[in-house]
């Protein structure tokens, strides 16, 4: 089966799976209209269970096949290939994951829904710059591209997930006056996992910060707090 029959054998799977309903309502919760953050974005109305299912199914897909698939105008394509791009990027040697992650950042604009970045960022860059430089997450901080500006703290995940905090501080710090709300749910939610394994780590940054930052980060990063420590944070009377 050639590269062009691949793809259409699962574009064709996935159109059978299209529920317009469900498409109309995701389309509505996944702000596509103009103006708006996902403007223009498609969907088919597949649940993601049922695209992990497909993700398994389809595993043995070539690389390209699976970039081709990010490259698609529906929604749940573009998440499917993201899965199957996990999949080879955690079954492959060095040289694919290279090839991955480089091919990941050159399409970040088919990453472009926090639930695509939420889904892929913390094992195609995170877990891949662990070991490595952190410059690339610095740039993607700095982007005018609000999705590169969430890959670059959603992918500190995978640090916090392996005890290592510094990169996430780093990037909130950085990101801490950016204009977008889907920003501000980001940082917070991170620092509220740092919390969640090192109180005082984050602690000692919110002391310093929780002034500066957004209501929507600083709600997120404190969620999980006793409520009399919440409560301080929020009238601003932490000393």
């Amino acid at each position: 089966m050639n590269y062009s029959m691949v793809i259409a054998e699962i574009q064709r799977e996935l159109a059978s799976l299209a529920d317009a309903s469900r498409a109309a309502n995701l389309q509505r919760f996944f702000k596509t209209g103009p103006g708006e953050y996902g403007a223009g974005d498609r969907f088919r109305g597949i649940r993601v269970p049922v695209l992990r299912g497909l993700a398994r199914k389809y595993q043995d897909v070539a690389l390209a096949e699976a970039g081709r698939l990010l490259q698609s105008a529906f929604h749940e394509d573009r998440l499917l290939a993201l899965l199957l791009l996990i999949r080879h990027y955690d079954r492959g040697g060095q040289a694919a994951r290279d090839k991955i992650h480089r091919y990941y950042l050159e399409h970040t604009r088919c990453v472009n829904n926090w639930d695509l970045v939420d889904a892929s960022a913390p094992q195609l860059v995170g877990q891949y710059l662990v070991d490595r430089p952190k410059d690339t997450l610095t740039r993607l901080a700095a982007s005018g591209d609000l999705w590169e500006r969430r890959i670059a703290i959603i992918a500190t995940f995978y640090f916090i997930k392996q005890n290592h905090f510094d990169d996430t501080l780093r990037i909130a710090r950085l990101l801490l006056t950016d204009p977008e709300d889907l920003i501000h749910k980001a940082v917070g939610w991170m620092l509220r996992e740092v919390q969640k394994r090192e109180t005082a780590v984050a602690e000692a940054f919110l002391q310093k910060h929780y002034r500066r930052m957004p209501r929507t980060m600083l709600r997120y990063a404190i969620e999980r707090l006793p409520e009399a420590r919440r409560q301080a944070y929020l009238q601003g009377t932490v000393a």
